[in-house]
């Protein structure tokens, strides 16, 4: 007999402190992941496992190869809850499957293609543009700088231009609606985009302010 992972099992695993992947994260990737596999017929048990494992740091601090390190403990997280080996590992190629950035293998399965479409809904819209500001602020970097050139036609960087939240909208987040998966999530992901395309537009352009507009506004709100 299999023992289902709980949310309660899988709080445990996540620390408090992280603003951006922390357990409201996978609260509402879960939530958004189980209506979703209700839609596409994916096996719910498997979606659930596989969402409250999926951003486990086995090494704190450590995100570049965290799906793998995650996917590997979902193995001895279910292996001692008495799940098949099949099962297990439908679970892990869902994990090492919901990257955008670098992924190991991309989604086969209906269940992970909706772990991939629910994660990457919450990094679009109102919430994934909180997200991006949050990790920037975190990470000692500014919520808007101009894109260099080379930025803009290549995705990186020149010397001393900081990576602002600004910066992963152009990079990752504007580009999140095109790569989803399962049609229940693009309607939703239509609406997110457009939302956070206003925020990130709005917010380009008033960051951007000439400084005399800006001490005028200044003057003015005085």
């Amino acid at each position: 007999m299999t023992i289902p992972v709980s949310i309660e099992q899988a709080r445990a695993w996540y620390s408090p402190d992280d603003p951006v992947h922390g357990f409201d994260h996978v609260l509402r990737v879960y939530y958004m992941a189980e209506d979703l596999a209700r839609k596409e017929d994916a096996d719910i048990e498997m979606v659930r496992a596989a969402v409250l494992l999926h951003d486990v740091q086995v090494e704190a601090g450590e995100r570049q190869a965290h799906h793998e390190a995650a996917a590997a403990f979902a193995a001895r997280v279910l292996q001692a809850q008495g799940w098949p080996q099949e099962r297990i590992a439908a679970v892990q190629h869902c994990i090492r499957a919901h990257r955008f950035r670098q992924p190991s293998e991309s989604p086969q399965t209906i269940e992970a293609k909706v772990v991939f479409d629910a994660d990457k809904l919450d990094a679009i819209g109102a919430v994934g543009a909180a997200r991006a500001i949050a990790y920037s602020l975190a990470a000692g970097g500014p919520i808007f700088a101009p894109p260099s050139e080379r930025f803009m036609q290549t995705g990186e960087t020149e010397a001393g231009e900081p990576y602002s939240a600004y910066h992963e909208y152009l990079f990752k987040l504007r580009k999140i609606q095109d790569r989803i998966f399962t049609p229940s999530a693009a309607a939703i992901a239509a609406e997110r985009s457009r939302l956070m395309a206003a925020f990130f537009d709005n917010l380009a352009r008033e960051m951007s302010l000439p400084a005399a507009e800006t001490q005028t506004g200044a003057e003015n709100a005085g």
